[in-house]
């Protein structure tokens, strides 16, 4: 147990997870390479609306941390018994209604950054005001809403997979291109699928390590619910579905694959030995090693996506890059 003082700005830092952030801003990156290699138009402050979005998704995450932290320490699931990363709550680094303040801080500066972008596209965009307002504004509840219920209803009715899905792909990514382009297009979709799928991989390898804790305390995961033998092959498919996802937006894009397709491709043998060493390590905390190399994985696949748009757009402005 590390040596906290309570309340203190370490042991908000410990709690907000740093490291999990990779899996926000995966997202707002790669969607923000699509709009500048693919999109044939952009907002003139693009570069603010991407910072915006990445600063809007961070706080997100931060939130989800502090509620789940929060709601599990309340609940009784973080016991002795804990086999991942220590929880600010549980270790008394942070109040319990401390750290419901700082879910309401967080939340509240969320919707200030998102009235931000709000306020930035009503004064940009041609998009109708009306509609711009709607969709923004029931984005941004959606996601709020969405921070709470991961942890109280959907992570254990096999869901959390989903939500992944959802809120670290399609909602970030598609909102970030929306932001900085007016358009949604199937590209976008296919880049959203792709990153979410690639993310989950974080909470397969989270959920694989506490399977027999989860299911002692009635919390189902969906790897609770396959059971062992199921749950180590979740982890190599949706990473495998990541790379088929980003094949497909490479596809949409050229009618033919081409370098995006051979970029994320080149994530496969990491993914692969990755997933080989969570499975010989079978069970209990050794399993936290494999938390980093996930989370290192996840960031090398954002960097080959973004190479692949960079050379696909420089192929197509020239004309000279092979496609397979």
């Amino acid at each position: 147990m590390k040596s906290v003082r309570q309340n203190s700005l370490q042991a908000w830092v410990l709690a907000a997870r740093p490291k999990t952030l990779s899996g926000a801003l995966v997202s707002v990156l790669t969607a923000t390479a699509l709009a500048y290699t693919l999109a044939p138009s952009l907002h003139r402050e693009a570069p603010m609306l991407a910072a915006l979005c990445a600063v809007f998704a961070s706080l997100m995450q931060v939130a989800s941390n502090f509620i789940n932290d929060l709601i599990d320490f309340r609940k009784g699931r973080d016991g002795a018994d804990r086999l991942g990363p220590e929880r600010a709550c549980q270790q008394g680094w942070i109040s319990p209604r401390a750290m419901a303040w700082g879910v309401a801080i967080v939340l509240i500066l969320s919707a200030v950054v998102g009235l931000s972008i709000l306020g930035v596209l009503l004064y940009i965009s041609s998009f109708p005001a009306v509609m711009l307002i709607a969709y923004l504004v029931l984005l941004g509840a959606v996601c709020m809403i969405a921070a709470f219920l991961y942890t109280t209803y959907f992570s254990s009715r096999g869901m959390g997979d989903v939500m992944v899905l959802l809120f670290f792909g399609l909602v970030p990514v598609c909102g970030t291109y929306f932001a900085l382009t007016d358009h949604l297009t199937m590209e976008s979709l296919l880049l959203g699928l792709s990153i979410g799928f690639v993310v989950d991989t974080l909470l397969c390898v989270n959920n694989y390590r506490d399977r027999d804790t989860d299911r002692a305390v009635g919390k189902h995961t969906l790897i609770v619910l396959l059971g062992e033998a199921g749950g180590k092959w979740l982890y190599f498919l949706v990473g495998f579905f990541g790379v088929v996802s980003m094949a497909a937006l490479d596809f949409s894009f050229q009618n033919e694959f081409g370098p995006i397709t051979l970029c994320s491709l080149l994530y496969l043998p990491l993914h692969l030995r990755t997933w080989r060493q969570m499975v010989r390590i079978h069970k209990g905390r050794a399993l936290n090693e494999i938390l980093g190399k996930t989370s290192r994985n996840i960031l090398l696949f954002a960097f080959l996506v973004v190479v692949g748009f960079v050379v696909t757009a420089r192929s197509c402005f020239a004309g000279g890059w092979p496609s397979f």
